[in-house]
């Protein structure tokens, strides 16, 4: 299961445009209080009525049905008010106002009753797109695998996202069943292309690749031929690297793990969480040329029957409070462990409810987590 989250849009062009759209929808409210201060004024010689005529339709352009009818009784209250202070009843102009108010009025609801039907399908549409995308680039992985239990969740910071950056996957093979868990360093549509590439490179190679830095290799290769202008971006390239680690639990109690520059999983045993430390750190995906020496050999770590291994992207563990204080995940999981027995989707449910309440439903950046259990 995957988890979609929406975090409130971050300072920048987003809070700038968010401000215009905020300004555009107190507008017409707005002119008709200015109207009614006019009236009230010596100001009162200027001619309104066209400014009221126009608050209706101001609204059906940033609002739906309930915020045009809520201008249009604002408009209707100051035409009566200001007809009666001025003592307008039985002109002309008074009742020519009021019909043209009536027709806009009529003509806006309709107009915003409509524009609203056609975004929310266009919204829903959009819906369905990310979805599918999601399909495709994290695929729902399944409740077991050979001897393992299985469950991964992505929690998007990006707002409205289902997918980022993050990326995850667990396949069986001939060689026990082998698991990607990485982060790429960059954003948007870019990150995601990225993500793609390794994942696919990954999906392919592990049916064929007999030792897990193959695997790897082969990951880190398919990164780098899409890494040409127009597929993913200058600022993707710039900082040029995707953090990974793949696992492999074979048939005897152990795990197989490569990590290229990730956060170490943590392995929790007999209710203590303690993470598995490379033996000899690498680089991520894309710095090959800083490795020096043979491409080594996965490390070997003990994982019994009963045994849970997490893995996860630094989203989670760098995730913030009001304090700054970072996500103590060890110590999550540790509290989880003392709860009734949880399967592994329920164990992550109650991790992610604790990140959230932990940044008080705010994410800077995506994170993912992945959990094993033998």
């Amino acid at each position: 299961m995957r988890v979609p989250f929406r975090s409130p849009p971050r300072p920048g062009a987003g809070g700038y445009h968010q401000a215009l759209f905020v300004l555009a929808e107190c507008l017409p409210f707005v002119i008709a209080l200015s109207v009614l201060l006019i009236e009230f004024t010596p100001l009162h010689v200027l001619y309104t009525g066209p400014l009221l005529v126009a608050t209706p339709a101001l609204a059906a352009v940033t609002m739906g049905p309930k915020g045009t009818l809520a201008a249009v009784a604002l408009a209707v209250a100051v035409s009566v008010t200001t007809a009666t202070y001025n003592g307008a009843w039985g002109s002309q102009q008074v009742y020519t106002n009021f019909l043209a108010l009536f027709l806009v009025s009529l003509a806006s609801l309709a107009t915003s009753s409509t524009a609203r039907r056609r975004r929310e399908g266009e919204l829903e549409q959009v819906r369905r797109i990310a979805v599918a995308a999601q399909e495709a680039v994290l695929r729902p992985v399944p409740a077991r695998l050979g001897p393992l239990r299985v469950a991964g969740m992505y929690l998007a910071a990006e707002t409205g996202a289902q997918i980022g950056g993050d990326l995850y996957e667990a396949v069986q093979t001939k060689y026990g069943v082998r698991v990607i868990v990485g982060d790429v360093r960059g954003k948007g549509l870019p990150a995601v292309r990225a993500a793609a590439a390794v994942l696919g490179a990954f999906r392919e190679a592990v049916h064929y690749e007999d030792e897990l830095v193959g695997v790897i290799h082969r990951c880190e290769a398919a990164l780098l031929r899409d890494a040409v202008p127009g597929v993913i971006a200058p600022d993707v390239l710039m900082e040029g690297f995707v953090t990974a680690l793949v696992a492999q639990v074979p048939d005897g109690p152990v795990v197989e793990v490569v990590n290229r520059g990730h956060p170490p999983p943590l392995l929790l045993r007999d209710g203590t969480a303690g993470a598995l430390m490379p033996t000899c750190p690498l680089p991520p995906l894309g710095l090959a040329e800083f490795i020096t020496g043979p491409p080594g050999r996965a490390d070997r770590y003990s994982f019994a029957p009963g045994d849970r291994l997490l893995l996860y992207t630094d989203g989670v563990i760098e995730a913030r409070n009001g304090g700054n204080d970072f996500f103590a995940l060890p110590e999550a999981m540790e509290a989880v462990t003392a709860m009734p027995a949880l399967g592994p989707q329920e164990f992550l449910d109650q991790l992610h409810r604790r990140l959230l309440r932990h940044t008080q439903d705010r994410l800077a950046d995506d994170a993912a987590m992945f959990l094993v259990d033998r």
